[in-house]
């Protein structure tokens, strides 16, 4: 088995490596080092490195593999395990975690993001089914290291097995409260999330510290408690996979994958594909982006999807971008896999210019976009593919 660790698996710069060709490594083992903003990158496996290139460390895995794995360096300081982890957002963002959580809420509160809000994807509800125990003990290390009082889990109620087991890990938890979300998509954006909670609305381009809280995915948080307890580095991820896969149409989930194995193997994993089938979508329905059989797990990757065929399209075709969704670029790229042509953009009425990006002014709440359907149709539009959000 080849094994892929890709050297920017983050928001920032892509790693440093340290090791070399023909370099015999051990999971767990430090290969890559961050090169400005960045996190450590780790083996998964027992093997030998093959290949450095710009982008990837290559290592050929051996046959054997023990359990074991080298820890990070022992420490009390609770940041300090967290950055030799090498812990990113899990949850897509790939912020490194280490310089999220350098701040003093000055009693503020950290809210665990379990929304698990991408249809399909159902790797975060397995977790706090399984383990609730290691979300709540992730919360209670996040409140420590950023002075935060209060602790809150927010949630969607249709979960109901994992609420459950959420409410009795912190039964005799005084400072940590269950908090429940809107049953929409995009519930799990972190502005959708301290309005709910909180009861605050953050401007387009704010983070949760202008509402004196931070935000964290479940996984992350198990990462946390993984690298503070057990002194383990980031080596694996939890994904799951579905759509046109045998064995896996309505999700199924692998908890603790090697990070850097192929796409491929999981597929096959589940019994191959099933016939027709279209386009291999890496992440969410939502927000996933195009995919190849050989690209490797990565920190962040949580979604492998396997969608219909395209549908030959012949219509001339208008499209709405949002924030929430699909991208421009994700949109355009679908049609032109539908074979049509787009003669007309527009941007979904809510999106504002903050700092050169465009933003959502208010995720969730769509206002719908009568007035961009007859844009669009005005330019030549017959058909429209959007990405918006509740709509």
């Amino acid at each position: 088995m080849t094994i892929v660790i890709k050297l920017k698996q983050h928001i920032g710069s892509p790693c440093k490596p340290i090791v070399k060709v023909g370099q015999k490594v051990k999971k767990g083992e430090l290969v890559a080092v961050p090169d400005g903003l960045g996190v450590n990158m780790h083996s998964s496996v027992y093997g030998e490195v093959v290949d450095i290139n710009e982008h990837e460390i290559i290592i050929n895995a051996f046959d054997e593999q023990p359990e074991e794995y080298v820890k990070i360096k022992d420490t009390d300081d609770l940041l300090e395990s967290i950055k030799e982890a090498g812990i990113v957002g899990a949850g897509g963002a790939g912020f490194p975690t280490h310089v999220k959580l350098n701040i003093n809420l000055n009693g503020g509160c950290v809210i665990a993001n379990a929304a698990e809000c991408e249809p399909v994807l159902s790797h975060n509800v397995e977790l706090m089914e399984q383990n609730p125990e290691i979300i709540v003990k992730g919360l209670k290390y996040v409140m420590k290291i950023t002075n935060a009082s209060n602790g809150y889990i927010a949630i969607k109620p249709k979960y109901k097995k994992a609420v459950i087991a959420l409410g009795k890990a912190c039964k005799n938890e005084d400072n940590i409260k269950i908090k429940f979300l809107s049953d929409m998509y995009p519930a799990g954006d972190e502005r959708v999330i301290v309005r709910e909670v909180l009861g605050i609305e953050l401007k387009p381009g704010e983070l949760p510290l202008s509402a004196n809280a931070v935000v964290s995915n479940v996984e992350t948080l198990k990462n946390i408690v993984l690298a503070i307890e057990d002194r383990k580095p980031v080596i694996s991820k939890d994904i799951t996979l579905g759509g046109r896969i045998k064995n896996a149409r309505e999700g199924k989930v692998f908890l603790d994958v090697p990070i850097g194995m192929p796409v491929k193997y999981f597929i096959e994993k589940c019994g191959g594909y099933e016939i027709p089938h279209g386009e291999i979508v890496l992440g969410g329905p939502f927000t996933g982006r195009h995919g190849e059989e050989d690209i490797p797990i990565d920190k962040t990757l949580g979604g492998i999807l396997v969608a219909m065929p395209y549908p030959n399209e012949k219509r001339k075709v208008g499209i709405i971008a949002c924030e929430c969704g699909a991208d421009e670029k994700r949109l355009e790229e679908i049609a032109k896999g539908m074979g049509t042509q787009v003669v007309a953009k527009e941007k979904c009425k809510r999106m504002v210019e903050v700092n050169g990006r465009y933003r959502c002014d208010m995720p969730g709440i769509c206002p719908g976009q009568a007035e961009k359907v007859l844009s669009l149709k005005k330019q030549g539009a017959e058909v429209i593919i959007t990405g918006t959000c509740e709509d």
